[in-house]
């Protein structure tokens, strides 16, 4: 059974709500904040599984607003960073790119080690280490055709695909909760518990003002920058280099929200607006609603254990990481157990992960503006460059 582009919307938008009902009607959701979409979309993802095992009937969502919903979610990230508070956070983004980077090696090297222990070839340690980890479902197709060709190992997409989804799903449920465990345990308060500006995971603000100028400001400016992103990330395939549409589009928002000002003086741009943040909080939940939901989780072949092992390994591990490691050196405060929420979800599923994670955390227990400033940059540039690089020099030493 297909569902087509309007039909895996609608179906996208119920599962949004029944995760936002889910977690107002079940406290342990709510206590240890883990993200409406990752709820809703989880238990979706089981009916589906349920129908299939019952009926033998599968269910295919169209991706196109998937797709595009994932631009406009990082369109706005870009849209909504301005230039000094990444100079604020610079501190702390330089130490965790140095942490996230090491720890991609011992990702991979993990991987790797496993792929031994249950006799199968190493580079199947690598399509089930940073390449899904960090890079996530797209980095997979990247290169699980690579691998496939150079190492004739043939299931590479599939081995990939899956460790990608149970990535995103303990990414997506740990993260909350270490941060939760973290802020409890070191009974830390937000730093900017003052600001009373409006940025990603924040409240909107009593009397949110949101009419018709400001949609069309959001819009115009999403448009433009995604043009951008477009025609950026064409120039770089140009002198191949690959990075991530979405990413490209964040960087077209970067250069649109910091350069319009100095443009067009009079032109009040929609950072830190209401709107802004709902356009980004929305794209955010149905996108990570489709992606949950689309879960297969019937379709793990012979390497199930390995899988399931490997996954588990990379989960402990990362989650000691965290907390024994990026959270001291990030600076042991409600910053630092934000970025560490942020972490887990970048680390074992993806940025939108990530993100919903750290929202999640802030809108209970209180902004944090360095965090969401350093994570999209971390997780949409300085991971997807150095993953790529490190796992082609993975594949070239196997070779």
């Amino acid at each position: 059974m297909v569902f087509d582009s309007r039909q895996s919307i609608i179906a996208a938008i119920l599962v949004l709500f029944l995760g936002k009902y889910l977690k107002r009607k079940i406290g342990f959701f709510r206590t240890y904040n883990i993200p409406e979409p990752v709820v809703g979309g989880f238990v979706a993802s089981l009916f589906f599984g349920l129908i299939y095992w019952i009926f033998n009937i599968e269910i295919e969502f169209s991706t196109h607003y998937r797709d595009i919903l994932l631009l406009v979610f990082f369109t706005s990230i870009g849209l909504s960073t301005d230039i000094k508070n990444i100079i604020k956070g610079g501190k702390v983004l330089l130490i965790i790119t140095v942490l996230a980077i090491l720890f991609i090696f011992v990702q991979n090297i993990i991987g790797v080690t496993l792929s031994r222990l249950f006799n199968l070839k190493e580079i199947t340690g690598i399509i089930a280490g940073s390449v899904p980890l960090q890079g996530g479902h797209g980095n997979v197709v990247s290169f699980g055709t690579i691998i496939n060709e150079k190492f004739k190992l043939y299931n590479a997409m599939e081995i990939g695909m899956l460790m990608a989804t149970f990535g995103l799903i303990a990414g997506g449920i740990l993260g909350g909760p270490v941060a939760k465990y973290l802020i409890k345990r070191h009974k830390l308060k937000p730093e900017d518990e003052e600001d009373k500006q409006i940025t990603i995971g924040s409240k909107y603000g009593e009397n949110p003002v949101i009419d018709y100028d400001s949609i069309l400001k959001v819009l115009l400016m999403l448009s433009i920058s995604i043009g951008i992103g477009i025609y950026l990330h064409e120039l770089l395939n140009y002198v191949h280099f690959t990075l991530p549409l979405f990413a490209t589009c964040m960087l077209g928002g970067l250069i649109v929200i910091n350069s319009v000002p100095y443009i067009v003086p009079k032109l009040k741009c929609p950072a830190q607006s209401p709107t802004l943040a709902i356009t980004s909080d929305i794209s955010l939940g149905l996108f990570l609603a489709m992606a949950m939901m689309s879960l297969k989780f019937w379709s793990i072949g012979d390497e199930a254990l390995f899988i399931i092992t490997n996954t588990v390994i990379q989960t402990a591990v990362i989650i000691l990481y965290t907390v024994f490691i990026i959270f001291r050196l990030a600076g042991k405060n409600y910053t630092a157990a934000v970025l560490s929420a942020g972490y887990i979800g970048s680390a074992l599923g993806a940025t939108p992960t990530a993100m919903a994670n750290m929202a999640a955390v802030t809108k209970e227990y209180g902004p944090s503006k360095i965090a969401f400033m350093v994570i999209p940059i971390l997780g949409a540039f300085i991971i997807q460059v150095s993953n790529a690089v490190i796992v082609n020099l993975f594949i070239k030493l196997m070779n």
